[in-house]
């Protein structure tokens, strides 16, 4: 059941929030944002998942790089590493695009996705499915080998991101685990992100927050030769904690208070009846 569970389970749940009607998306990149990010070889845009918004501004950007030249591709965590649009013209359907993607509706709803992905589509753009395939994920939380590949100090705070991010209600047993498949899942991200380089063009890659943090996320991970740069979106004022983990932070209207926790409490009982 756990297994199953994976790639939702590793969104940061504390950050989740229902989903409501927001204001106007931001402009992409304004001129601040541009002078903090680019050039890049490499720019990761971190969103909360449940904020439209933070989609809408994905989409945004698309559309700002590809209509100058600079969008060599997309790299998107909704979908698995494998799957890719490389070969559909740009009036592709978007039912031929998600078959393309193997895009699943019920992980990442295609009313939010879709358009970012789309975006680049149009514009003759290639989206890559970026994410740890689904067959991969229990091999990867029994990997030891994946523990070197993050600083003992960035380790132990993916764990207690992990142990927060599900409320405390995962078994401790299970953390160790988790962090490796998080590790492994930024790895892919990183390798289908350089994969896709191409000089003078930017690889925008979109993901949770998590996962594009400079200290523990893709960063970590993509070569050294490579310009990479971090615009997270906030819904909210960001704490200082993210703004350390960026080269730019989007800060976009609050969403609705919402209580996470009590959501994942109801639906694992018998893990928050433990003590």
């Amino acid at each position: 059941m756990w297994i199953r569970s994976l790639p939702l389970l590793l969104c940061t749940v504390a950050l989740l929030t229902g989903c409501a009607a927001q204001a106007p998306a931001p402009a992409p990149l304004s001129a601040p944002a541009r002078q903090a990010l680019l050039p890049a070889d490499v720019l990761l845009l971190g969103e909360q998942h449940d904020a439209r918004q933070h989609q809408q501004w994905e989409r945004a950007t698309v559309q700002w790089l590809a209509q100058r030249g600079q969008l060599a591709a997309l790299v998107m965590e909704m979908a698995e590493a494998g799957h890719s649009t490389q070969g559909l013209a740009p009036g592709a359907s978007e039912a031929a695009v998600q078959s393309a993607l193997g895009w699943s509706d019920a992980a990442w709803p295609w009313a939010a996705y879709g358009p970012v992905a789309m975006a680049a589509v149009r514009a003759g753009v290639p989206v890559l499915g970026g994410n740890l395939p689904r067959q991969a994920l229990k091999a990867a939380m029994a990997d030891a080998a994946l523990d070197a590949q993050l600083p003992a100090a960035a380790r132990a705070r993916q764990l207690e991101a992990v142990r927060d991010g599900h409320c405390g209600l995962l078994p401790e047993e299970m953390l160790p685990g988790m962090v490796r498949v998080q590790i492994a899942r930024d790895l892919q991200l990183a390798r289908t992100a350089a994969a896709a380089h191409r000089p003078g063009q930017v690889v925008l890659v979109v993901a949770g927050f998590g996962h594009v943090q400079r200290g523990l996320g893709v960063p970590q991970h993509l070569p050294g030769d490579l310009v990479s740069k971090v615009a997270i979106a906030q819904a909210g004022k960001a704490p200082k904690a993210i703004k350390n983990e960026a080269d730019w932070v989007e800060e976009t209207a609050p969403l609705p208070t919402h209580d996470a926790c009590a959501d994942l409490r109801r639906q694992w009982p018998a893990q928050a009846a433990k003590p």
